[in-house]
């Protein structure tokens, strides 16, 4: 399995992005994708996961009414819509993919996509 994150850049306080995961090399369902990030100075963290077989979705409590994680199975990529972004959001972005349940331990996640850096700053 192999990722590509892409998206980031600088945005204002209150203003959007959208992160792309492009995956590839799934064979079977089971696998939850997931966004973690990582501030500086700061452990990862996840953001939010989605199963891929039946599009459950989970967020972590700082970033839920103001993100949305999807897929389009078509093009087998995940996005992160990153609405009302605050100066708190700037990490650097990372997906990731496990076979498995949703859960946000970043031991548990078997390929990693390179990091993307997301900078809110007025």
């Amino acid at each position: 399995v192999q990722l590509q994150a892409s998206g980031g850049g600088l945005v204002q306080p209150g203003g959007s992005l959208r992160l792309s995961c492009a995956t590839s090399g799934f064979t079977r369902n089971g696998y939850t994708v997931a966004w973690f990030r990582q501030a500086p100075g700061k452990e990862r963290e996840g953001v939010s996961c989605i199963r891929i077989d039946s599009s459950t979705t989970r967020y972590a409590d700082s970033v839920k009414g103001r993100f949305t994680i999807s897929r389009d199975r078509a093009k087998s990529t995940v996005f992160l819509q990153m609405n009302d972004l605050k100066p708190e959001d700037t990490a650097v972005y990372y997906c990731a993919v496990r076979f498995g349940s949703m859960t946000y331990d970043v031991r548990s996640y078997d390929a990693w996509g390179q990091g993307t850096l997301v900078t809110v700053s007025s």
